[in-house]
């Protein structure tokens, strides 16, 4: 799967259109059987390593996704993280925000990223699943999208003025973040990842609507795929039909669609960029039975999407059962 995964990536056509995902795809379930907790396997190479595993050693899924967290670049440029316990099963956010305006930004100084924060920690626990897995399966390297790692870092309501008040300070800022994220993602190319998947939840135009996204993120984005090479999948959120030729225009190679998206009206938009989607993490994977993940996938293949994703992150108490269905599509 692993070749033809990367055939369908590069735009070839495939006798089969794959199951795989590019998204945070852990289970508890794998975690336990590796004898680890949820809380550690986000700042220990090898235990990240094992974790990101662990999904395609149980179900046969022929991806990993690393790291296990979108808030790794808000770290390295300073932000201090929360850890949370076992039991709650939630990945890491950030704890304080950095800046109260987007202006502080446009001045950032910006090093080597892989001495920053977990970002070098992080490019190990890829080299390490490229040597274990990496023959077998396609390993996706994660980042968030400039305007989602905004609002990690800077006070939302400041950025919300400051997009209608001072509009070219706040798409400076978020071209220097884009700069910024192009390194780690090509840091984690060079550690052996096979494709840079772009998670752009906050900046979707799902959310803030078709302008403010075509004013401000488009930009970042086509900054950020400019600077990375192919291939690249831009992951968004929520209800993006009336957005689907922006998004064409982002500059990735692939767009991966949620649930809430039709698939048939999202591939008639996107004439010559891939389409992947849009198994419901929650209502179908995750509550779900074989049936009902069954004849999701076939809607989806119907629709025309070139791979089969789930629409988001996976939950962490998905069955593994559930994921196994996908592999014997």
């Amino acid at each position: 799967m692993r070749d033809e995964i990367l055939d369908v990536l590069s735009g070839k056509k495939v006798s089969s259109k794959p199951a795989f995902s590019g998204l945070i795809h852990v289970t508890a379930e794998g975690l336990a059987n590796e004898g680890l907790g949820f809380n550690e396997i986000h700042t220990d190479a090898h235990k990240m390593a094992r974790a990101a595993a662990s999904t395609f050693k149980l179900t046969g899924m022929p991806s990993a996704a690393l790291p296990l967290d979108l808030c790794a670049p808000a770290e390295a440029l300073g932000a201090e993280l929360r850890y949370y316990d076992d039991e709650e099963m939630q990945f890491p956010q950030v704890k304080k925000l950095l800046f109260q305006s987007t202006k502080e930004i446009r001045g950032l100084e910006i090093g080597e990223v892989e001495s920053s924060g977990r970002i070098g920690l992080i490019c190990e626990a890829i080299e390490l699943v490229k040597v274990d897995i990496g023959d077998r399966v396609v390993i996706s390297g994660i980042i968030p999208g400039a305007y989602t790692l905004m609002i990690y870092i800077c006070k939302a309501q400041n950025l919300f003025h400051e997009m209608k008040n001072e509009p070219q300070m706040v798409l400076d800022a978020l071209l220097h973040l884009s700069s910024f994220l192009a390194k780690i993602g090509n840091a984690y190319l060079d550690a052996g990842a096979d494709f840079i998947t772009i998670h752009e939840m906050g900046g979707s135009p799902g959310f803030i609507g078709p302008k403010p996204f075509e004013a401000f993120v488009l930009p970042a984005l086509q900054r950020l795929t400019g600077d990375l090479p192919h291939p690249t999948v831009l992951s968004v959120c929520g209800k993006t039909d009336s957005a689907m030729s922006l998004l064409a225009k982002s500059g990735a190679d692939a767009i991966s669609v949620d649930q809430m998206n039709n698939l048939a009206a999202s591939r008639a938009a996107l004439t010559d960029t891939l389409l992947f989607g849009n198994l419901d993490p929650v209502g179908t994977l995750y509550r779900g039975d074989e049936t009902q993940i069954r004849e999701a996938a076939q809607r989806a293949k119907e629709a025309g999407v070139d791979a089969v994703w789930p629409g988001c992150d996976l939950v962490p108490q998905t069955p593994l059962k559930n994921i196994r269905v996908l592999t014997q599509l």
